[in-house]
């Protein structure tokens, strides 16, 4: 979708200069910088803190920075309040609703102290992805959303299917789940003899389909888009006749299909699907580059014109984030 907690802020150091003057005392000072704390004869500067915050949590900085510029565009809604409620159900469903082990759970992994905390931090992640999801959205090329066109888009088909599931018991052995599926497709090998011996695809989906939600209709599915289908399914129906049916089953995570194609629509116009080809393209991209997460917010990031008046600090998170896609190479290389 990394986590540190939250350090006090340069801020806080001002407040204590601030203090100390109030209270009349000279400001120390120690190889030319305020000394903002002494303990037993040590002295630590604000410029030591201030260098220790940029070495040890520049991730800190950079959900400062992120929130200045994503809370602007991307207003709290109620999908957003709804995805921060969501993630919080799934940890507490999964760690159990034991409050010192929650506490200790979010403390650990998102390195916050209270649900508060927790709720701020998802908020920003949502608005990231969100960000992120635009930019990549807005930066596709036309000559991708054609050949995306040309390759992939067609009319909605209309077909019916008889769908035979395996039947294999969760904690079945490999012998028991390979007999189980040598089964369903001999099932389905014995209709399509039956089809072609010129029984009805209506009749037989009803006798014999376990997709309880077609079956009664006679196995219709109506008419749909390729894309909505599992790959093996929409390739299947793909390459049919109108009113020709899939001579083998059709091997799918559902199980062995039969299928029939009983309608194709005439391909729509570039312009009338152009905005769901841009999201599908974005999906894909999203999905099969691990860094481009990283790299948009970076690009995001410089596209807001930062100001780094510090080059150390610069330095720090231009390594940083140069970490995070490193990281994320390596982890897809390995997957």
């Amino acid at each position: 979708m990394k986590k540190k907690k939250y350090l006090l802020g340069i801020s806080a150091l001002l407040v204590l200069s601030l203090i100390t003057t109030g209270c009349g005392k000279e400001i120390e000072v120690k190889n030319g910088s305020k000394v903002a704390i002494s303990i037993k004869g040590d002295k630590f500067t604000a410029t030591e803190y201030y260098n220790k915050i940029k070495e040890d949590n520049i991730s800190t900085l950079i959900e400062m920075i992120d929130r200045s510029i994503l809370e602007k565009k991307y207003k709290e809604d109620d999908e957003e309040k709804k995805y921060v409620e969501n993630q919080i159900n799934q940890i507490k469903s999964y760690y159990g609703s034991d409050e010192n082990t929650y506490n200790s759970v979010i403390k650990q992994y998102f390195g916050v102290d209270s649900e508060k905390e927790l709720e701020e931090k998802l908020s920003l992640e949502y608005k990231r992805q969100q960000a992120v999801k635009d930019y990549v959205n807005e930066n596709i090329k036309e000559d991708e959303i054609k050949k995306y066109y040309e390759e992939n888009t067609t009319g909605q088909v209309k077909a019916s299917h008889i769908l035979i599931s395996v039947d294999a018991k969760k904690d079945a052995t490999d012998d028991e789940k390979k007999t189980a599926e040598e089964n369903a497709k001999k099932k389905a090998e014995k209709i399509i003899k039956q089809l072609e011996k010129g029984k009805k695809f209506e009749d037989l989906a009803k006798k014999y389909s376990s997709d309880d939600a077609t079956a009664s209709n006679g196995g219709d599915l109506g008419y749909f888009d390729l894309s909505d289908m599992v790959t093996e399914f929409s390739d299947a129906v793909k390459n049919l006749e109108v009113n020709a049916y899939t001579k083998e089953p059709v091997k799918t995570e559902y199980g062995y299909h039969i299928i029939l194609k009983t309608g194709q629509k005439d391909k729509p116009k570039l312009k009338t699907v152009k905005k769901d080809i841009k999201e599908k393209l974005t999906d894909q991209k999203l999905e099969n580059d691990n860094t481009l997460y990283y790299v948009a917010l970076r690009e995001i990031r410089e596209n807001n014109k930062i100001k780094w008046n510090d080059d150390s600090l610069k330095k720090a998170y231009n390594d940083y984030m140069d970490n995070l896609i490193n990281n994320a190479k390596s982890s897809a290389q390995a997957s």
